[in-house]
């Protein structure tokens, strides 16, 4: 009995201290993607942030901000990430960008406070090609275009569109903050409709002034990560400026015209060869 009581004051000890219990979570991200791994907690609740890949050290952060570190400057030589990694000053949370293969495995943090310490294991897999997309769109000026985002979205899920880097357009979480036409940026004018269900883009009443870089960010959170994807189309825009369906109108109108004119020709004539033949009879009866 009291070998078992020692036991189970043992578990409970490491327990405490974070010793085992470990948890992990697991990331699944295309390559390309940008993927956040969150502490959970605020800097100033703890001594130390740090954070291990592969159980080399590639970040850390003191509770008072006096030391922190990412990549090289935590460990002299080691640059696997070149300036891709960037550290929340508030929550220690880790962000890897623009990932690649080789960034696959474990990411650990480790908590320390003053009595006591936790950890976490993330472990990510990279997949796929990069995700960073890139469409070339051509059209003619008066056409829609639509700028398709390629998936559903899910309720969380923030997109996010620009042009030429200046916001255009954006939903969140919440369908009611919507921003679109002249909220984001006036060149538009009433001529953006956005796709609640998938986020995409649809422009109207193009012209070649919207020819440029379209960007879409789509960022999809949980409580333990959060991912960015991003979409780049390249839009541009020839032609007369007009739709087709102007240009059928012009069409008809012309050729309106041109019969118009026609009978008027045509009546012209007539009464011109009618004048022309009284003329000649009156001639010959005076003679």
């Amino acid at each position: 009995m009291k070998l078992h009581f020692h036991w189970l004051a043992w578990i409970l000890f490491l327990l405490d201290n974070g010793v085992i219990g470990v948890d992990s979570v697991g990331v699944s991200v295309n390559e390309g993607d940008s993927v956040t791994l969150n502490t959970g907690v605020q800097t100033n609740q703890q001594e130390e942030i740090k954070w291990y890949f592969n159980s080399t050290r590639i970040a850390q952060i003191s509770g008072d901000l006096s030391y922190i570190c990412t990549d090289v400057q935590c460990n002299e030589g080691t640059e696997r990430f070149r300036d891709r990694l960037k550290l929340d000053h508030r929550t220690g949370s880790l962000t890897i960008m623009n990932i690649s293969n080789t960034d696959s495995g474990d990411y650990e943090l480790k908590i320390i406070f003053s009595s006591s310490s936790s950890e976490k294991i993330f472990n990510v897999t990279v997949i796929g090609v990069s995700a960073v997309e890139r469409e070339v769109v051509n059209k003619n000026q008066g056409e829609d275009v639509i700028l398709d985002a390629g998936e559903i979205r899910k309720p969380n899920d923030s997109v996010t569109w620009y042009f030429n880097e200046i916001l255009i357009a954006e939903i969140t979480g919440d369908q009611s903050k919507i921003c679109t036409d002249d909220q984001c940026d006036e060149r538009f004018r009433d001529r953006l409709k956005l796709d609640h269900l998938t986020g995409s883009l649809t422009n109207t009443n193009t012209r070649n002034t919207d020819s440029g870089e379209y960007t879409l960010l789509i960022n999809s959170k949980s409580s333990s990560f959060s991912i960015s994807r991003v979409k780049r189309f390249n839009v541009s825009f020839t032609g007369s400026g007009l739709s087709s369906g102007a240009v059928a109108g012009i069409v008809v109108v012309l050729l309106l015209a041109a019969v118009v004119t026609a009978g008027v020709i045509y009546h012209r004539r007539r009464r011109y060869d009618s004048v022309q033949s009284v003329s000649i009879t009156y001639s010959i009866q005076l003679i």
